[in-house]
């Protein structure tokens, strides 16, 4: 069973997100809040799976909550997932860089919020290719708060060319096929990656192949 909380300060939302949810068999409703303060005490109190998270809340907002979240070693194994009205939203690059594990636009097809669950409780980052690509080309662009490159120095050479993949938006599958790989080797070489760069999931490796210069904001796969 997955178990998924819900922070959003609009009630109604809230209560949508708890009847589509509620109809499927291997998702449960643990907990709600309508502010961070009270979404970081339900979440640290029911430790759910995966947190779909508001940004723009009353009080301690999402972002801060992300990383009060991210930063409990109780909670290692909750992931979250930001809401967001916009794709290009400044404020879904800084929780990515705190530790999201990706973001759903609030108009999201109920099919895709229920399949982007299932994927992070999977320990699958929640990140459109192309979406992710204009996000953090866009404001890491101009981060004043950009990773120093001698993070990287840890990886291997082919390390570094797999996180750079990743950083341009490729799946384990698409990086086995562009370097002639097996599947199951891009992703050991992924979660190596992760390890030695302490990332928490594949969305910080993105963050760190920009914020590194690894990936240059424009490039494309």
């Amino acid at each position: 069973m997955i178990r998924v909380a819900l922070a959003d300060d609009q009630a109604l939302l809230r209560a949508g997100f708890r009847a589509l949810l509620d109809h499927e068999s291997d998702i449960e409703v643990v907990a709600e809040a309508g502010d961070g303060r009270e979404a970081v005490t339900q979440i640290s109190r029911t430790r759910p799976d995966v947190v779909l998270m508001d940004i723009r809340m009353p009080g301690l907002d999402g972002l801060e909550a992300t990383r009060e979240i991210v930063a409990d070693p109780a909670l290692e194994d909750t992931r979250v997932v930001i809401l967001t009205t916009f794709d290009l939203d400044e404020y879904v690059f800084e929780a990515l860089r705190g530790g999201a594990s990706g973001f759903l636009l609030k108009d999201t097809e109920p099919a895709d919020l229920v399949a982007g669950i299932r994927a992070v409780a999977a320990g699958e980052a929640l990140l459109s290719p192309s979406v992710t690509r204009r996000l953090i080309a866009e404001f890491a662009s101009r981060s004043r708060r950009a990773a120093d490159p001698e993070t990287l120095h840890v990886l291997t050479e082919r390390e570094r060319e797999i996180v750079a993949l990743v950083g341009q938006g490729l799946s384990n599958d698409q990086i086995a096929a562009r370097l002639v790989l097996s599947p199951a080797t891009a992703k050991t070489h992924v979660s190596r990656a992760m390890v030695k760069l302490q990332a928490r999931d594949r969305a910080q490796l993105v963050v760190i192949a920009y914020e590194t210069g690894l990936v240059r904001p424009g490039w494309t796969s």
